[in-house]
């Protein structure tokens, strides 16, 4: 599984964790998937609905992934994944990450480092839910939609 993201839909990512910073910022990737490819068309903040260690852990409340889906499915897009951050750690998924994630989607995330983004890495968890497998990342030069060819791809490791 390859997850292609537009430069621009990935600077408005980094900027929301930046923006955030030292908490972690939320959201979800729209768009559509054809074999193995997903494409993300449009990113959607989200509040971080988390009262308590906003710095490690983010919420995303029945109610906003309700109204997202519906907004996707409106759109004629699918809801392909969630991105957040990682305040001043890794860009892999943590135990917390684990215990809440769906095995069919796409986990995108960026650490932060001291205010600035750095790193952003893709995951999926295994249907057993036993770990996160990484996936390819490729950011897309251009906007959504553009048929500029692709800047860079990369797997999480």
């Amino acid at each position: 599984m390859k997850l292609v993201v537009p430069a621009s839909l990935m600077k408005q990512i980094r900027a929301h964790g930046e923006e955030t910073y030292p908490h972690e910022c939320c959201g979800f990737l729209f768009g559509q998937q054809d074999g193995e490819t997903r494409t993300v068309v449009e990113v959607r903040r989200q509040a971080n609905e988390r009262t308590d260690s906003r710095e490690n852990r983010f919420l995303i409340t029945p109610e906003q992934f309700r109204d997202a889906e519906r907004a996707a499915r409106k759109a004629g897009l699918l809801m392909l994944g969630i991105y957040h951050s990682h305040p001043d750690s890794p860009a892999r998924p943590s135990e917390y990450d684990r215990d809440h994630a769906w095995p069919w989607y796409s986990y995108l995330i960026t650490s932060v480092g001291n205010g600035t983004s750095a790193d952003s890495r893709l995951w999926q968890l295994r249907d057993d839910r036993s770990g996160f497998d990484p996936r390819d990342l490729e950011v897309a030069a251009g906007s959504p939609g553009s048929d500029t060819a692709s800047s860079t791809a990369r797997r999480a490791t």
